[in-house]
């Protein structure tokens, strides 16, 4: 891998893992910001200003390389689904996802010398009906802490998801789309590892 060209401020190992198959070498510096909603925040706007925030942070521990950072949002209508506080969240957050259509939002906040540049995705994913066993057994493979709605759609939840419309990259965490149309705007080019060698 080259030398880095990017901050991610994020601990994410699926954004880390998108960024490294679209060939961008970066150096990973998570930042800690409050991921608290707001009352009254949309889901967009939820996400839009989380993202912002990690940027603007990694942007000031470390000026220089550009920050990427990214927030991802679960809502089904206007509620919106974080990360699960614990078991019996993450399992309501499966039982209302089961069988019906939700709104998955990635916001990407790209920092650097000419300023700060934003991108959303949006994706609907629909879930085939679950029961509650399976949900429970779900929850205790450890996978949803930690995510959005309470799922992976990389993992195991694939088994979930009946349909998708939108970016399966962006559902991951990280719309690679918008995100390497950020990149260039700030003069960093995708593909700079041949994924031949």
């Amino acid at each position: 891998m080259s030398a880095p060209v990017l901050t991610l401020a994020s601990a994410s190992p699926r954004r880390r893992q998108l960024l490294d198959q679209i060939g961008v070498p970066h150096r990973v510096r998570p930042a800690d910001v409050d991921e608290t909603a707001r009352p009254g925040e949309t889901p967009a706007d939820y996400a839009l200003r989380v993202a912002v925030a990690k940027a603007e942070a990694g942007w000031a521990a470390a000026p220089g390389a550009p920050v990427l950072a990214a927030d991802t949002a679960v809502a089904l209508g206007t509620t919106l689904y974080a990360k699960p506080a614990g078991r019996d969240d993450g399992l309501a957050m499966l039982a209302a996802l089961s069988g019906r259509t939700h709104e998955v939002l990635t916001a990407v906040a790209l920092r650097h010398a000419g300023g700060l540049e934003t991108a959303l995705s949006v994706s609907r994913v629909t879930f085939r009906d679950t029961s509650d066993a399976e949900r429970r057994r779900y929850w205790d493979t450890g996978e949803p802490l930690g995510k959005a709605g309470g799922y992976a759609v990389q993992g195991y939840a694939a088994v979930f998801v009946a349909r998708l419309e939108g970016s399966y990259s962006g559902v991951m965490g990280l719309p690679l789309a918008e995100t390497s149309t950020l990149l260039a705007r700030a003069g960093v080019p995708v593909w700079q590892d041949d994924p031949g060698t």
